[in-house]
This record gives C-alpha cells, structure tokens and sequence, in this order.
C-alpha cells in the first residue's frame, strides 16, 4: 500500500520524506517494528511514544506519524494533531474499511454491555446471520476466541479482527465501546449503523480514567456522533442528556409506555436446567420472552437486544430462540450437571459483584445457596475479608478454595478470607485445591440447590508464582463427571 492510501481523510502535514512511498505494515509498538513500517507514537497515560520514535527508524521504520516535534533523519516524517485518531482511520483504511461489509453495531453504558452483545450475536445467528463481538470476552469469531489487553481494543486490533470476520463470513459485528475506548479514539473511523446506551452509574472515576463523571457521561456520548440510529435506554436518568446531545436518529427501550419496545410483567423463572427471567414484550410486537439468564435486570439488557435485532431483519422465532438460549461466557453461566441442581459459573472476584449476584440468585428461592470463591494474592487483604463477610451472609454454606494465589500462600490467603466470614454466622468449609472444591460441591449438591462457582468465570487459567497454568472450570466440570461414570 503506498502511503497516500494509508493516510487518506486524515488531516497531516510532511515535514520529511515522501508519501509515495510503499510501506509494508502499520505499528505502534516499536519492538515490533520491521522494514518498510510506518510507526505511530501514540500517547498514552503511563507512555509517551514519541520517547520510542527513534528506536523504531533503527528498527527500519520508513515513516513515523508523531504530533510533538522530533528530530528524525532519514525517515518520512508526518505530523498530525492526534496521533491515536490518526491511528484509527489509518487502521480502516489499510484493512480495506471491513465495517462497511458489515452490519455494524456498538454498545455503550456502564453495565450490560457484555451481556447485551452476547444477546444480540445469539439473536441474529439464530437468524441466520453470523455475528461476530469484541469486548470484554475478547474477539469471539465462531467457536474462536481472541483475547485482547482492553474492552475496546486499539483501532488496528478492532479493523484486523473486523477483517477477519468478513474473511470467515460474518455478516455483522457487535462491539463494547468503552468510555475509554471513545475517548481514545479506537472506534473512530467507523460510522455505525446502530449505537446502543444501556445505563450508566458511578464509576472509572480516577487518574488514569475519567477526572469526573460529567466528562464520563461525555465520552460516552461520543457514540451517538459516530452512528446512524441510536437506541437508547429510556428510564435512565441521564437519558435526555443523552439524546439532546445526539447526532442520529433515536429510538427508545424501556418500562415506559412512551418507548418504541416496552416491557412489562417481569418474572422470575426457574425450571429444570433453566434459570432466567420472562416478561411481556410490548411497542412494536406483542409476545412472551424468556431469557436464559438470571435477574430482572436483564429485562433491559434483552430489550437493548430486542431493539438492534428488529432493525436487522430477524423474525419473533430467532428473537425468542437467541434469548432462550443465551450465555454469557462467565456470567452467572449454566453448566448443566443434573436437573436437581443449577450449576452456575461467575466471574464475581469482590465483594460487591459478588453481592450483586449472590441477592440476584437469593430471589430465586434455592434450597441452598453455595458459593465457592477464592481470593487472588498479592491483593489488599481487606478484599478477602470483605468477600468472606458477604459470602457468609448471603450463602448457606461457602466452600473456600484457591484462586490465582500469584506469589503468595493459598492457605495464608484462605486464612484471611476466614477472617471476614467469621464475623458471619456462615457455614463453610475449606477445601484448597480448586477442581476438589468443584467435586465437593457436585458430590454434596442436594434437590433445589444452587451453587455458584465464583472468580474465575470467562478466564481459563490459575496464576501461581508467576506461572498462567490452564484451567477451565468448565473442564474440571467435565472431568469431575467423567471420573463418576
């Protein structure tokens, strides 16, 4: 590709060097630098690329895209105001724009974002139509996942997977677009056909984030400049900000008789291999929805889902098929063992997400509630304090075992866990090693049961003295069951 291709819509200046140049690859990271590269000093809040321009020229870069003055021999130079925007629409044009061959799809918000996108992929593939997601999960292409450093990746890593999905034939794509993610400038370069607002509360207050929550609401209002219809959620009291602030087209979900896609008479439902919440879908359509997930909250993230999949042209049977059936890689996960019992994993590694989803599962009325955990080491220990204490208050027996202990003793760490739900008059037992603690569980299970397998969810390994071991839980699982046969 010749320069000039690379940095078309882009507003530069050459200060050395020539833009008729062919260029092999685009960089930010100089130690990947090879022959032929343009690299691109991006900013960042620890690192400052610029420190790496001239490394990158020893490397064989040809052209460096900077925005501070720098004095570089012998390599095109370009200046821009902004190098990670730069980065981004030069990411979609070296990857041939693969958004355009897409159905486009982002998400913002402060939760739900992660479930609303699995919804939405297993709406439309029940549709027929292949969808792939970038987020939390990571790239998910298929059976294939791809882990990535951030929610929303850098621009380059989001245009090479969206490539990707064309190449092994997606025909949509659903991504989490993080305030950070906005702020930075990843998705730029993409105009998307649906930008979806979930909610949005306290939190990434701080240095590294957002100095206050004004500024966090603005950067997620960066979505709705950058999409052709925006659905957004109603009842959240940021709503009309939102939508005042909108350079699209808006259409509402919502409890409100006012929105385009209501819901009303929410319910609980749980049955054998089936933990979930029904309501009645109300607007556009009339019917009974089941979701395969637990929690009333996730009566708006289904209608999020609801409202992107109705604009692309799936029927009321994949809508209620995707939702039926849908799981969250680590989010309250069902693994089937026996129809007397739920088995679920959950990635809930504090105290507060572990209350969030252990008051969640207390609503559905268990016989017992048993919640296995660990806590993670070189951490403060107020942490596991904190989780010991909510665990022996919400479950009915806590089984305490290892997670990723890093450097530290797993027996040290279970000790101070034990500090915490002492304070309880919580059952519990210890049991160290992690794939026993799971046996334990299984093999104690009693009729109505629900047992939550907490702190590792999507992940799928143990750190341990510095090591990443593999570990699936949904590997022991399988073992477990295969060890009783």
């Amino acid at each position: 590709m010749k320069l000039t291709s690379l940095l078309e819509n882009i507003d530069y200046s050459v200060l050395s060097g020539s833009t008729e140049i062919e260029i092999n690859n685009l960089v930010y990271d100089s130690r990947k630098v090879t022959n032929g590269d343009v690299f691109v000093c991006l900013k960042g809040y620890n690192v400052d690329a610029h420190r790496f321009a001239q490394s990158a020229v020893d490397s064989g870069a040809s052209v460096i895209v900077l925005s501070d003055e720098l004095d570089l021999k012998g390599v095109t130079v370009i200046k821009v105001d902004d190098t990670r925007k730069a980065l981004a629409y030069m990411s979609a044009n070296f990857f041939g724009h693969p958004a355009k061959e897409l159905i486009s799809i982002a998400l913002t918000g402060t939760k739900g974002k992660t479930t609303t996108a699995c919804m939405i992929q297993s709406i439309l593939q029940a549709g027929g139509i292949k969808t792939g997601t970038i987020g939390t999960l990571g790239i998910v292409i298929g059976d294939k996942i791809y882990k990535t450093n951030n929610t929303t990746p850098e621009s380059f890593e989001i245009q090479q997977a969206l490539r990707k999905m064309v190449s092994e034939g997606c025909k949509a794509f659903v991504i989490e677009a993080s305030s950070l993610g906005l702020k930075w400038h990843r998705t730029d370069g993409i105009f998307f056909d649906y930008g979806v607002f979930t909610n949005f509360s306290n939190d990434h207050i701080g240095d590294s984030e957002h100095a206050t929550m004004e500024e966090y609401l603005a950067c997620k209002k960066i979505l709705f400049k950058q999409c052709k219809l925006g659905l957004l959620n109603r009842d959240s009291q940021v709503f009309e900000d939102v939508a005042a602030d909108a350079d699209c087209k808006i259409e509402t979900f919502g409890f409100s008789e006012q929105c385009d896609v209501t819901a009303s008479n929410g319910e609980l439902t749980r049955r054998p291999g089936f933990l979930g919440v029904s309501f009645d879908l109300g607007g556009f359509d009339n019917y009974r929805v089941n979701v395969g997930i637990p929690g009333k909250f996730n009566i708006y993230n289904a209608l999020a889902a609801i409202s992107v999949c109705r604009r692309c042209g799936v029927d009321k049977n994949a809508v209620l098929k995707g939702l039926e059936s849908v799981k969250v890689k680590g989010r309250v996960e069902p693994v089937h063992v026996s129809d007397d019992f739920t088995l679920l994993i959950d990635y809930a590694h504090n105290a507060l997400s572990m209350e969030n989803v252990l008051t969640t599962l207390r609503k559905y009325n268990p016989n017992r509630l048993i919640t296995m955990f660990g806590a993670g080491g070189n951490r403060p220990k107020i942490r596991r304090y904190e989780m010991g204490e909510i665990s022996g208050k919400l479950s009915d027996l806590s089984v305490i075992t290892e997670d990723n202990s890093r450097f530290e003793d797993v027996m040290d760490i279970i000790e101070d866990i034990k500090v915490g739900i002492n304070k309880t008059d919580g059952k519990y037992v210890v049991v160290p090693n992690r794939k026993d603690a799971i046996r334990y569980c299984i093999e104690n299970a009693q009729k109505g049961d629900i047992i939550v397998l907490a702190g590792k969810g999507h992940e799928d390994y143990q750190e341990i003295k510095g090591v990443k071991y593999h570990m699936d839980e949904r590997e022991l699982i399988a073992e477990i069951i295969s060890e009783k046969i």
